[in-house]
């Protein structure tokens, strides 16, 4: 599948929308779990949720660095990634098991979403791909994301990969920088991170 990947803009809001609006999580959540604490998300409502991502995106159109990429086939929107510098997302900032692992000014992915029609194709490898490129040429000096470790043989509702798989980011070049284990969890939880040579 070929993929247009493009920053998150004003005037892709809609898309977003598009895509969100398919169902699940995404539905409600419009990506602004990661964006602020647990205590305001959990007061929040899908008109709260989509205010929060329409101010970053209003923040991003202001300094040229959107909150994310949104990802286009012939047919429309298929795909989205949230990616940005770490201290974007507040939720990370407060997070014990995903504290800083040192005091590099990292940028986080945080959230893939995929259009259900193009599910198996490629798409979260492609955003993948997109994110990297987007934050080197926006002078990142490493990438690091907070995946989900399938087991070999073994498969997970598609509502648990949003943070997208350790296979996945293994094979862009990622490297486990660390293990945390979260208040409450039996296993612990990767931390991956790619140097991108800048910065």
């Amino acid at each position: 599948m070929v993929l247009d990947i493009q920053p998150l803009t004003a005037d892709r809001l809609p898309d977003l929308a598009d895509l969100f609006g398919q169902g699940g999580d995404p539905r409600w959540c419009w990506c602004s779990w990661y964006r602020v604490r647990n205590a305001d998300f959990s007061k929040g409502s899908t008109a709260s949720h989509q205010a929060i991502m329409q101010a970053a995106v209003e923040k991003g159109d202001r300094i040229a660095q959107a909150p994310g990429l949104v990802a286009y086939d012939e047919d429309g929107v298929v795909g989205w990634v949230s990616v940005g510098p770490r201290a974007d997302y507040e939720r990370l900032t407060h997070s014990r098991a995903l504290a800083p692992v040192d005091d590099t000014p990292v940028w986080s992915i945080v959230c893939f979403v995929v259009a259900k029609r193009a599910r198996g194709q490629g798409v979260a490898r492609g955003m993948l791909d997109g994110a990297i490129a987007y934050a080197r040429t926006h002078g990142a000096p490493a990438l690091e994301a907070y995946p989900v470790e399938v087991a070999p043989g073994k498969r997970i509702d598609s509502a648990n990969v949003y943070k997208g798989t350790l296979a996945m980011f293994e094979r862009a070049g990622f490297e486990v920088v660390d293990r945390r284990l979260a208040q409450g969890a039996k296993t612990t939880r990767p931390i991956v991170r790619l140097d991108l040579g800048s910065g």
